[in-house]
């Protein structure tokens, strides 16, 4: 049976009805409760209730624990080369951890802290088998130039510490609660043009920020823009400020070797174990010629090696719940919110981001959702156990994804060998030089920096580039709020932009062909003589741009007669297509009324076609169908045939 047919059979009074009468579009609160409903664990009763005991025990151990899963079809190669992998984790992560906790103003064992309690917490409720979580550079260097605002990090760093911690438990509460409320949406709010010009500028204070450690230099400051850190230099330099050459030999050379060994690792894939040592082998390196040059052979002044000194361990991660300042008269706890937020946003961002594309190379999908919850459970029980902020790496995930880990039973042996590490080896960490540990971070550096991202913006999207730039200039030269807060109001105004513009075309059939299109993309489209079909191309009709739509329609109409060399009306029918249309307000609905009103008075009438729900629902409360005669179609060919068939009866 051909379509035609079928309309027959059904009959066009039967599909008028089914665009004139849908059911009632569900309310906001019925959305919320749904969501509600489908962010929990993933096990409902209705699911359990037809299975026996053993396996609904174990289906909701794998709900709440979803490493359960990988256990299906474990064996003993997979747990090689999760231990394998983990062990090669545990070697990069080290000294990686403790320069992220140098970064973030911290003492270096509250970086092995964070690559202890959080990995395991991580490893058993999130729903990635590769992310690898511990302390990361964005977000080490996004909590010392917030909180550093509070209280001074060297003068007082006790209370600068429980700051910290205090920031990590609201960005925790931040993404739990995005996790489960399913508001795991809000971080797309950062375009991607904003992160990409933020961590330009990050990757740059980063850079600046290390030359206290790379130089040896001992008065620095502890901002991160560029005009403070210009600042600090020029007055190093004009009070002939002491700093040790000796750092900077150490610190640059085994940064050469750090990158040399990255760069052979790309070229030569057989190499690539080369890479993943390379910090670890410069950090103990580094450390046997501190300890040889400050207390055997040399100990003049001007050839001391900066070191880092005393490291607290020996036993687990210390209680640190007595530390939160959480007291509601505080004066710091909104300063806190504050920072906890913005935080949690940039780093769910980016572990987010981790987890997609890795999972991909695996050929699965991640739950968005779960994954936000999974952080921020983590980083509530981690600020109890005196972790700053975790988050997945870049990093450390790519050296986990190449050594072969199968499941996050690598991040397990990870946590338990840092673990072992800071109970037993504390004393050898004592000559670590903190040259090296700028070299560390600084060797982290180019993964942040992508000129052909920025170039490809510029190339697409010119106002997506201004918001590159502004983030990228806020974070550089004011502060990284005021760079997110610049880059994220010119994404908005961007959007108010397109928004208010009058986003409408004029559509014509394509020549062979029932569809419809826009006549300056397809200028062989045939427009029916008496018609003017315009299609709405934004997903609002609101007060920012319904007023500029009913004028450009009614001037296509005016403009219309004027080319009639009669003076005759020459559009008799106007058509609105709709469907792409998905919410309208009341000034929206005030605008087609009053179009209606004058389009009427010029003997024009009013057609709407392919209305969506929400959009038919709020015309027919407003009392605009009835207004119009009914003329609500299914689609603009529904509505041309109907224009036809009333001539044939005429």
């Amino acid at each position: 049976m051909d379509l035609e047919n079928e309309k027959n059979d059904i009959g066009r009074d039967s599909i008028a009805l089914w665009v004139l009468n849908p059911p009632e579009p569900p309310c906001m609160l019925y959305r919320i409760l749904k969501n509600l409903k489908e962010a929990q664990l993933g096990v409902t009763l209705f699911s359990l209730k037809h299975q026996n005991s053993p396996k609904i025990v174990f289906t909701f151990l794998q709900a709440l624990f979803p490493i359960f899963a990988s256990f299906k079809n474990y064996n003993v190669h997979k747990f090689k080369s999760d231990v394998l992998g983990g062990l090669i984790l545990a070697i990069f992560a080290i000294p990686q951890a403790m320069a992220n906790a140098s970064l973030a103003n911290m003492s270096p064992e509250y970086g092995l802290y964070t690559s202890i309690v959080p990995p395991l917490v991580y490893a058993l409720i999130s729903s990635s088998r590769e992310i690898v979580i511990g302390p990361a550079t964005v977000d080490s260097l996004l909590l010392s130039s917030m909180i550093q605002t509070l209280k001074d990090p060297i003068h007082d760093s006790i209370a600068y510490t429980q700051l910290v911690l205090t920031a990590t438990f609201f960005t925790g509460v931040f993404q739990v609660a995005f996790g489960f409320f399913r508001f795991g949406f809000l971080v797309d709010y950062l375009s991607d043009a904003t992160m990409v010009g933020f961590l330009q500028a990050v990757a740059i204070g980063i850079v600046l920020q290390q030359l206290k450690g790379l130089f040896g230099i001992v008065n620095f400051t502890s901002k991160s823009d560029l005009f403070s850190v210009i600042k600090s230099l020029w007055t190093s330099y004009k009070n002939k400020s002491k700093w040790h050459p000796c750092n900077f030999i150490i610190g640059f050379s085994f940064l050469s070797f750090i990158l040399f060994t990255r760069l052979l690792g790309r070229r030569k894939k057989k190499l690539v174990w080369l890479s993943h040592i390379a910090p670890i082998l410069s950090f103990i390196i580094s450390s046997a010629i501190a300890y040889k040059v400050n207390v055997h052979e040399l100990k003049i002044e001007d050839y001391k090696i900066e070191v880092l000194g005393p490291i607290k361990g020996g036993s687990l991660n210390p209680n640190s719940i007595n530390q939160l300042q959480l007291d509601s008269n505080g004066k710091y706890l909104g300063p806190l919110i504050k920072i906890g937020l913005t935080v949690a946003i940039i780093s769910t961002t980016q572990c987010v981001a981790v987890g997609r594309l890795f999972a991909s190379l695996r050929g699965y999908k991640i739950d968005p959702n779960r994954e936000v919850l999974s952080l921020g459970i983590m980083n509530i029980i981690g600020s109890f156990t005196s972790c700053y902020v975790g988050s997945g790496s870049i990093a450390r995930t790519a050296v986990n994804y190449n050594a072969g880990s199968q499941t996050m039973v690598s991040s397990i042996v990870m946590a338990l060998t840092v673990l072992l590490s800071i109970k037993f080896l504390t004393g050898l960490l004592y000559f670590t030089p903190k040259a090296m540990l700028a070299a560390i971070i600084l060797s982290a550096v180019p993964g942040l920096i992508d000129i052909k991202k920025v170039y490809d913006i510029w190339k697409v999207d010119k106002l997506d580039f201004l918001a590159c730039s502004g983030a990228f200039l806020g974070v550089l030269f004011l502060s990284v709020p005021m760079g997110l807060a610049i880059g994220t109001m010119i994404s908005f105004a961007k959007i108010l932009l397109i928004s208010i513009q009058p986003s409408i075309a004029v559509f014509g059939r394509i020549p062979g062909s029932e569809a419809f299109g826009d006549v300056e993309q397809y200028p062989m489209a045939i427009n029916m003589p008496g018609v003017l079909v315009v299609s709405v191309k934004s997903a609002w009709l609101c007060f920012t741009n319904a007023s500029p739509i009913r004028e450009r329609i009614e001037r296509w109409v005016i403009d219309g007669e004027d080319e009639n060399s009669k003076g005759e009306r020459s559009i008799k029918v106007v058509i609105i297509d709709t469907s792409s249309l998905v919410s309208i307000d009341t000034a929206g609905i005030a605008s087609l009324v009053e179009l209606n009103q004058n389009l009427t008075l010029r003997g024009v009438t009013l057609s709407i076609a392919n209305p969506r729900w929400q959009v038919i629902h709020k015309l027919r409360l407003a009392n605009f169908v009835s207004e119009i005669g009914g003329r609500v179609f299914l689609s603009v060919g529904e509505a041309i045939d109907a224009i036809l068939a009333a001539k044939m009866e005429a």
